[in-house]
């Protein structure tokens, strides 16, 4: 993040190798989101970003790194949510459902 809280589109796009449209996609807005700078500072768009970071970062260790968390957070089911990923939850507004969920792992709790 800047010194006022915005996201750093460009560190997080080469961290995880990809555009800022796939970036966008990942998060469920659309490419423009990410692309016009009133957009991207939006406070729907920096929310979802913030999401997206905190859960990779969050399962990164387990994981066995932050591309392995990203590739986690795409694409494995989780049996918790009736086997959607943790993409289509931050997508769909449930990033706290989400947050709770590994939260409830993080203490040992059963998946």
């Amino acid at each position: 993040m800047n010194d006022q809280g915005v996201v750093r589109l460009d560190k997080v796009a080469a961290i995880f190798g990809m555009s800022k449209g796939q970036l966008a996609e990942t998060i469920g807005l659309s490419r423009e989101a990410l692309y016009k700078l009133a957009r991207l500072e939006a406070p729907k768009t920096q929310a979802r970003l913030k999401e997206m970071l905190e859960v990779v970062s969050r399962v990164s260790d387990w994981a066995g790194g932050k591309s392995q968390a990203m590739a986690w957070y795409r694409a494995q089911p989780i049996a918790a949510f009736g086997g959607r990923t943790a993409e289509s939850l931050v997508k769909e507004g449930q990033a706290g459902a989400l947050r709770d969920y590994l939260d409830h792992i993080a203490q040992g709790g059963f998946a």
